[in-house]
């Protein structure tokens, strides 16, 4: 059963937006406001907020990857797709192959 509390439902997660999240973090890192006012503005536990902020500092590295970097994957990604879908059509010919010199396909399959 959820109770009411103030006008508030008890028993319901909030969710905030990346946009918020980002926001109280850059206040704390720029040194607007301390955490404990944060959290007391914004009714968050420390707890969260800290989440938030390893969160950010953790991932930030990756804003400022080289792009060279990514290019390269793509193409090393793109290379192996190639070669997959090589390697697929050469194992459905062997296949076929196979199953020819098997004598298991009849005319009319053998070159479809």
């Amino acid at each position: 059963m959820i109770v009411q509390e103030e006008g508030k439902i008890v028993g319901q997660r909030r969710r905030f937006s990346p946009e918020f999240k980002v926001r109280v973090v850059l206040e704390l890192i720029s040194g607007a406001r301390s955490q404990a006012e944060a959290c007391r503005e914004y009714s968050v536990s420390p707890q969260t907020v800290s989440k938030w902020k390893t969160e950010l500092v953790d991932r930030a590295p990756q804003l400022f990857r080289n792009k060279e970097h990514d290019s390269a994957e793509q193409v090393r990604i793109a290379e192996l797709e190639r070669m997959v879908g090589r390697l697929t059509l050469e194992l459905e010919v062997a296949k076929k192959a196979s199953a020819m010199l098997n004598g298991k396909l009849s005319r009319s399959e053998r070159w479809s």
